[in-house]
């Protein structure tokens, strides 16, 4: 999955290697074990989704990627907040084709994701 992934912590590098295994693998009970309970997630086009459960019902029923892959590029952690870039390659649920680079940012507590913001890159022209 990664390419080049440097972290000083590394208990939460793992945890955001682990959390794109999981997505990737649309292997959706795994969110639980990533995400706090409380976990509030920001993502371009999207309300704001607060609480597992409505994350949960995000990537089952909401998320427009029928399937793909992360490729991380990039992992930078310290103590309680980290970022992640890279490229994610798949395909959209009406069957065309993503190749979108993207961005993280997140907030760490007790080994769970607090918060994560998202970003994608698309060219302004």
């Amino acid at each position: 999955m990664s390419q080049s992934i440097s972290s000083l912590n590394g208990v939460n590098k793992e945890l955001i290697i682990s959390l794109f295994d999981a997505i990737d693998s649309s292997d959706w009970k795994l969110l639980v074990k990533y995400f706090d309970k409380d976990i509030v997630y920001e993502r371009p086009g999207y309300s704001i989704i607060v609480g597992i459960d409505k994350l949960v019902h995000f990537y089952q029923h909401e998320r427009i990627i029928a399937f793909g892959k992360h490729q991380i590029e990039h992992i930078v952690c310290e103590d309680k907040f980290g970022s992640c870039w890279g490229q994610f390659i798949g395909t959209h649920k009406n069957g065309s084709q993503i190749n979108e680079s993207f961005s993280d940012v997140y907030s760490f507590d007790k080994n769970k994701i607090i918060t994560r913001r998202s970003y994608f890159f698309r060219p302004a022209i």
